[in-house]
Protein backbone atom coordinates (compact mmCIF):
# COMPACT_ATOMS: atom_id res chain seq x y z
CA UNK A 1 0.00 0.00 0.00
CA UNK A 2 1.35 3.41 -0.87
CA UNK A 3 1.07 6.46 1.38
CA UNK A 4 -1.35 8.07 -1.09
CA UNK A 5 -3.60 4.97 -0.99
CA UNK A 6 -3.57 4.96 2.81
CA UNK A 7 -4.46 8.65 2.95
CA UNK A 8 -7.24 8.29 0.36
CA UNK A 9 -8.80 5.22 2.01
CA UNK A 10 -8.56 6.79 5.46
CA UNK A 11 -10.29 9.96 4.24
CA UNK A 12 -13.05 7.83 2.70
CA UNK A 13 -13.56 5.97 5.97
CA UNK A 14 -13.62 9.24 7.95
CA UNK A 15 -16.32 10.55 5.59
CA UNK A 16 -18.31 7.34 6.08
CA UNK A 17 -17.94 7.69 9.87
CA UNK A 18 -19.35 11.19 9.64
CA UNK A 19 -22.26 9.85 7.55
CA UNK A 20 -22.91 7.19 10.22
CA UNK A 21 -23.06 9.94 12.83
CA UNK A 22 -25.63 11.81 10.73
CA UNK A 23 -27.68 8.73 9.75
CA UNK A 24 -26.97 5.83 12.14
CA UNK A 25 -27.28 2.25 10.90
CA UNK A 26 -26.09 -0.77 12.88
CA UNK A 27 -25.48 -2.86 9.75
CA UNK A 28 -23.50 -0.08 8.07
CA UNK A 29 -21.54 0.42 11.32
CA UNK A 30 -20.52 -3.25 11.41
CA UNK A 31 -19.30 -3.16 7.80
CA UNK A 32 -17.51 0.17 8.33
CA UNK A 33 -15.81 -1.12 11.49
CA UNK A 34 -14.51 -4.16 9.64
CA UNK A 35 -13.18 -2.05 6.76
CA UNK A 36 -11.53 0.44 9.11
CA UNK A 37 -10.06 -2.35 11.28
CA UNK A 38 -8.59 -3.96 8.16
CA UNK A 39 -7.08 -0.69 6.94
CA UNK A 40 -5.59 0.23 10.32
CA UNK A 41 -4.18 -3.29 10.79
CA UNK A 42 -2.57 -3.20 7.34
CA UNK A 43 -1.03 0.21 7.97
CA UNK A 44 -0.10 0.12 11.66
CA UNK A 45 -0.51 -3.50 12.81
CA UNK A 46 -3.24 -5.21 14.76
CA UNK A 47 -4.46 -3.72 18.00
CA UNK A 48 -4.81 -5.86 21.07
CA UNK A 49 -7.67 -5.52 23.52
CA UNK A 50 -5.71 -3.05 25.64
CA UNK A 51 -5.35 -0.57 22.76
CA UNK A 52 -8.99 -0.91 21.74
CA UNK A 53 -10.12 -0.40 25.34
CA UNK A 54 -7.85 2.65 25.59
CA UNK A 55 -9.47 4.11 22.47
CA UNK A 56 -12.91 3.19 23.89
CA UNK A 57 -13.91 1.88 20.46
CA UNK A 58 -17.04 -0.26 20.68
CA UNK A 59 -17.51 0.36 24.40
CA UNK A 60 -20.64 2.45 24.84
CA UNK A 61 -20.93 4.50 28.02
CA UNK A 62 -24.43 3.21 28.80
CA UNK A 63 -24.37 -0.50 27.96
CA UNK A 64 -27.76 -2.14 27.53
CA UNK A 65 -27.81 -5.66 28.95
CA UNK A 66 -30.45 -8.35 29.01
CA UNK A 67 -32.75 -6.83 26.40
CA UNK A 68 -32.76 -5.56 22.85
CA UNK A 69 -31.82 -1.91 22.38
CA UNK A 70 -34.50 0.53 21.39
CA UNK A 71 -34.12 2.45 18.13
CA UNK A 72 -32.93 5.52 20.04
CA UNK A 73 -30.38 3.44 22.00
CA UNK A 74 -29.14 1.81 18.79
CA UNK A 75 -28.72 5.19 17.14
CA UNK A 76 -26.85 6.53 20.19
CA UNK A 77 -24.61 3.43 20.21
CA UNK A 78 -23.81 3.76 16.49
CA UNK A 79 -23.03 7.46 16.90
CA UNK A 80 -20.79 6.88 19.91
CA UNK A 81 -18.80 4.06 18.30
CA UNK A 82 -18.55 5.89 14.96
CA UNK A 83 -17.30 9.03 16.72
CA UNK A 84 -14.61 7.10 18.62
CA UNK A 85 -13.43 5.14 15.60
CA UNK A 86 -13.49 8.24 13.38
CA UNK A 87 -11.20 9.93 15.92
CA UNK A 88 -8.79 6.97 15.65
CA UNK A 89 -8.92 7.25 11.86
CA UNK A 90 -8.16 10.98 12.08
CA UNK A 91 -5.08 10.19 14.18
CA UNK A 92 -3.99 7.67 11.55
CA UNK A 93 -4.53 10.23 8.79
CA UNK A 94 -2.53 12.84 10.70
CA UNK A 95 0.31 10.36 11.24
CA UNK A 96 0.42 9.40 7.56
CA UNK A 97 -0.29 12.76 5.90
CA UNK A 98 1.07 15.51 8.16
CA UNK A 99 3.73 13.71 10.21
CA UNK A 100 4.82 11.37 7.35
CA UNK A 101 5.32 8.52 9.82
CA UNK A 102 6.47 5.19 8.37
CA UNK A 103 3.80 2.51 8.47
CA UNK A 104 3.86 -1.30 8.29
CA UNK A 105 2.17 -1.83 4.98
CA UNK A 106 4.11 0.87 3.16
CA UNK A 107 5.39 0.19 -0.34
CA UNK A 108 7.14 2.44 -2.79
CA UNK A 109 10.09 3.68 -0.79
CA UNK A 110 10.61 5.97 2.14
CA UNK A 111 8.48 9.08 2.33
CA UNK A 112 9.69 12.57 3.13
CA UNK A 113 10.31 13.13 6.81
CA UNK A 114 10.81 9.46 7.63
CA UNK A 115 13.77 7.82 9.24
CA UNK A 116 15.67 8.59 12.41
CA UNK A 117 16.21 12.30 11.80
CA UNK A 118 19.37 14.26 11.10
CA UNK A 119 22.63 12.56 11.99
CA UNK A 120 25.10 14.96 13.61
CA UNK A 121 28.42 15.55 11.82
CA UNK A 122 30.56 14.92 14.88
CA UNK A 123 30.79 11.68 16.81
CA UNK A 124 28.60 12.95 19.64
CA UNK A 125 25.77 15.46 19.54
CA UNK A 126 26.38 18.80 21.21
CA UNK A 127 24.47 19.47 24.38
CA UNK A 128 21.97 22.20 23.72
CA UNK A 129 21.21 21.40 20.10
CA UNK A 130 18.23 19.50 18.86
CA UNK A 131 18.56 17.08 15.97
CA UNK A 132 14.83 16.86 15.35
CA UNK A 133 13.39 17.22 11.87
CA UNK A 134 10.57 19.41 13.27
CA UNK A 135 11.90 22.52 15.03
CA UNK A 136 10.75 23.12 18.58
CA UNK A 137 9.13 26.27 19.81
CA UNK A 138 12.01 28.62 20.81
CA UNK A 139 10.87 28.74 24.46
CA UNK A 140 10.59 24.95 24.57
CA UNK A 141 14.04 24.62 22.98
CA UNK A 142 15.50 26.99 25.60
CA UNK A 143 13.96 25.00 28.46
CA UNK A 144 15.11 21.71 26.93
CA UNK A 145 18.66 23.07 26.60
CA UNK A 146 18.64 24.14 30.27
CA UNK A 147 17.52 20.70 31.41
CA UNK A 148 20.13 18.96 29.25
CA UNK A 149 22.89 21.19 30.64
CA UNK A 150 21.72 20.61 34.21
CA UNK A 151 21.65 16.86 33.63
CA UNK A 152 25.16 16.91 32.15
CA UNK A 153 26.45 18.86 35.18
CA UNK A 154 24.73 16.63 37.74
CA UNK A 155 27.37 14.61 39.59
CA UNK A 156 25.19 13.12 42.32
CA UNK A 157 24.75 9.85 40.45
CA UNK A 158 27.12 7.79 38.42
CA UNK A 159 26.32 5.27 35.74
CA UNK A 160 24.89 2.12 37.30
CA UNK A 161 24.67 3.57 40.83
CA UNK A 162 21.49 2.68 42.71
CA UNK A 163 19.34 5.69 43.49
CA UNK A 164 17.28 4.22 46.32
CA UNK A 165 18.00 1.48 48.85
CA UNK A 166 16.68 -1.90 47.90
CA UNK A 167 14.12 -3.24 50.40
CA UNK A 168 15.28 -6.30 52.36
CA UNK A 169 12.39 -8.40 51.05
CA UNK A 170 13.62 -7.90 47.45
CA UNK A 171 17.24 -8.87 48.18
CA UNK A 172 18.39 -12.42 47.50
Amino acid sequence: MTRDELILRTRQLIAEGERLDAAPSLGALQTWLQLSDDLLATAWGTMDRYHLAWLMVGKPKATVRGRAMTAAETDAYVREVATAKTAALRMSLDAAARQAMPFLGETGGVGAGQGMGVVPDSGSPDVGTSHRSIPLDPEMQRRLDEVRLAAADHTGHTQGERRAPRPARLQR
